[in-house]
């Protein structure tokens, strides 16, 4: 099996956490333990990632009960304006409007371009939606 990360999101209401992510980014629900869930697995396209039950206890604190958040999940997808417009209908909140962008450290190598916008999800998640132009 070749080596993979996958980011598990603590939120505070897993339920409407996965109903979210279905209607913002087209998750699929591969698995979950709970009913309502408490822990599930979903993915994108194929990309998988986690969310579960936030659990101060053990250490697992949501963006919302730590009052941040301290990653970003990069979501690459083939029209970054229609996901990005998807997931602000479905309930996220712009913090970016997607816009090219170019790093300048790169210029003294090959450009490095991207067509990239920001938005946070009504658990306190920041997802950078976008994709590498040629």
């Amino acid at each position: 099996m070749a080596t993979q990360i996958s980011p598990m999101l603590a939120v505070s209401d897993p339920p409407a956490a996965i109903d979210f992510y279905k209607r913002a980014f087209g998750a699929a629900v591969r698995w979950q333990i709970g009913d309502p869930a408490e822990v599930a697995g979903l993915s994108i396209d194929g990309a998988e990632f986690f969310l579960a039950q936030e659990t101060p206890s053990r250490g697992t604190r949501s963006p919302d009960g730590a009052g941040h958040t301290t990653v970003r999940i990069e979501l690459f997808v083939d029209d970054p304006r229609a996901v990005f417009e998807t997931a602000i209908a479905a309930g996220a909140h712009e913090r970016s409007a997607v816009t090219e962008h170019e790093d300048a450290i790169a210029r003294s190598r090959a450009p490095m371009r991207m067509l990239q916008g920001s938005v946070a999800d009504p658990f306190g998640h920041i997802w950078l939606i976008g994709k590498f132009l040629d």
